[in-house]
């Protein structure tokens, strides 16, 4: 199985910015089956951002025009660019594709925290 490992969390302020990155590591992954997600205290995990098929993406609704999924397949690694953060973004982030969910097989994750 493909080993996902999250980084690029820490502790920002409301409307500030971070890049969080997702390297993968045991064989290459195909960009477009990739996605963040984030699961804060008490709710449930929650997609985010994820690749489609065509070279798509999808956002949530809370994320949209504020978050944006980029990724690079040469260097199997997905980056997940976040600005205008707000508190409710609050959460572990993890980067999975599909076929990592429904094994349930999820890296660490990188904390965020938004926070005055």
């Amino acid at each position: 199985q493909v080993q996902f490992v999250e980084s690029g969390g820490g502790l920002v302020q409301p409307g500030g910015s971070l890049r969080l990155s997702c390297a993968a590591s045991g064989s290459t992954f195909s960009l477009y089956a990739m996605g963040w997600y984030r699961q804060a205290p008490g709710k449930e995990r929650e997609l985010v951002a994820r690749f489609t098929s065509g070279g798509s993406t999808v956002y949530a609704d809370s994320v949209k025009g504020r978050f944006t999924i980029s990724g690079d397949n040469a260097k199997n690694a997905v980056y997940l660019q976040m600005n205008s953060l707000k508190p409710e973004d609050t959460a572990v982030y993890y980067c999975n594709d599909l076929q990592g969910i429904v094994k349930g097989y999820w890296g660490q994750g990188t904390q965020v925290t938004v926070s005055s």
